[in-house]
C-alpha cells in the first residue's frame, strides 16, 4: 500500500472517530430520556415570593408537582386554577406545587399573572429556560409528579385537570407513603 493511500485511510479513520464521538455527545440527551422512573434532574430558578434562588434540593422529602409554564401560554392559564384547587386541598409540609415560568420577560410579568389568577403555590422564574432543556420539555405546559425521594412518578405533556380524581388520588397516595 502506498504512503498517500495509508494517509488517506488514516485520516478517514480519525474523521470517523471524531464524527462518531460528536454524534454520541449530540444525541446522548435524547437517548437518556427523562420520564417516569427517572431521578428528577436538579434545577435552579428564582422564587418570586422571596427573591432567592431555589433548587430542587429545597423540596427534598416532599411530594412535588413541578409545572413548566409561561404567561403567554393559554393552556397554562386554563390548567392553573386546578393546580390552585389541588394545592388548597393538599398543600402543606408534605406536598408542594412548584410552577416554574420560562418567560423571557422580567419577574413583574410573571408576578402579575400569578396575582391575577390568585395563585398561592410556589411561583418560580427561570428566565433562561434552562429547566426546559434539563427536563427535556417539548413545550408548555408540561408537568412532573416527583416523589419524596426525587423520582419522577408521572409526566404530563399539555394541560391537565390536577384536582381531578386520578391525579388527586396519586398525589394523596404519595403523600401518605412516608419515606422509608
Amino acid at each position: 500500500m502506498s504512503p498517500p493511500r495509508r494517509w488517506t485511510i488514516g485520516i478517514g479513520v480519525v474523521m470517523a472517530v471524531l464524527f462518531g464521538t460528536a454524534l454520541v455527545v449530540k444525541i446522548r440527551p435524547e437517548i437518556d430520556l427523562i420520564g417516569a422512573g427517572s431521578a428528577a434532574p436538579a434545577f435552579r430558578a428564582k422564587d418570586l415570593a422571596t427573591g432567592r434562588e431555589v433548587t430542587l434540593a429545597d423540596y427534598r422529602g416532599k411530594v412535588v408537582l413541578l409545572n413548566l409554564w409561561a404567561t403567554w401560554c393559554e393552556p397554562c392559564r386554563v390548567e392553573m386554577p386546578s393546580m390552585q384547587r389541588l394545592y388548597r386541598r393538599l398543600g402543606g409540609p408534605d406536598f408542594r406545587v412548584v410552577a416554574v415560568s420560562i418567560d423571557e420577560e422580567g419577574d413583574s410579568v410573571v408576578t402579575a399573572f400569578a396575582r391575577e389568577l390568585g395563585l398561592t403555590f410556589d411561583i418560580l422564574h427561570d428566565q433562561t429556560a434552562a429547566i426546559k432543556r434539563v427536563y427535556q420539555a417539548t413545550g408548555v405546559p408540561e408537568s412532573w409528579v416527583i416523589s419524596r425521594d426525587g423520582v419522577i412518578i408521572k409526566k404530563v405533556i399539555g394541560a391537565s385537570e390536577w384536582d381531578g380524581p386520578v391525579n388527586e388520588t396519586l398525589i394523596r397516595r404519595l403523600i401518605d407513603d412516608r419515606a422509608q
